[in-house]
């Protein structure tokens, strides 16, 4: 197939994705929020509670990351951090490990992060929201699993009203996509901490 006929072939290809797109975004739009507790967390500056994670914004993103032990939870959290201040405008953005707080501080120092973090060590946060399944071959990380939800304040509630996990090419990590547009790209290709 030419280069002009493949590239008329992705974009056919694209236009349907987009399509899809937007029948997921009318049914975000009209999803049931659930109501969740208000889970005590271990903030960098002590306990905190999760309604407190929003601070003077309506919404709240929580990535759900697998802690230091996992590279693939590490770059997207690298990535989170170079558009930290662009999600921080519209709704607040903590990214929550089982990592205790100290070892988050450090590791967080050590790739210059900025957005906040919370500890979820030792509370059900993460199993209850359906981020930690062990024997579902997550066991390597002590069975949790990276996701994203969104929270929401109604009144003296919070509500989650909407999730997705993370994971190889899904829409929240730039560099698989890049990677595609390379020929015979590693399709085995792995993050790692450092390259150098």
């Amino acid at each position: 197939m030419s280069y002009a006929e493949t590239k008329t072939a992705m974009d056919a290809k694209r236009q349907q994705i987009a399509a899809l797109q937007g029948e997921m975004r009318a049914l975000q739009a009209a999803v049931e929020p659930e109501v969740v507790a208000d889970y005590e967390l271990q903030g960098w500056d002590g306990p905190a509670r999760l309604s407190e994670l929003f601070g003077d914004k309506r919404d709240l993103i929580v990535i759900h990351n697998m802690g230091v032990g996992c590279t693939s939870c590490t770059m997207w959290a690298d990535g989170f951090n170079g558009v930290y201040d662009h999600l921080a405008s519209r709704a607040a953005f903590v990214v929550s490990s089982p990592n205790p707080v100290d070892v988050q501080k450090a590791f967080a120092a050590e790739r210059g992060w900025r957005f906040p973090m919370v500890s979820h060590v030792g509370t059900t946060f993460a199993e209850d929201l359906g981020y930690r399944r062990p024997g579902q071959g997550a066991d390597r990380h002590g069975g949790w699993w990276p996701g994203v939800s969104v929270f929401r304040r109604e009144g003296d509630k919070v509500v989650r009203v909407s999730d997705t996990e993370l994971g190889p090419m899904d829409s929240f990590c730039v560099v698989y996509h890049l990677f595609e547009l390379v020929p015979d790209s590693d399709p085995n290709w792995e993050p790692r901490y450092k390259y150098a």
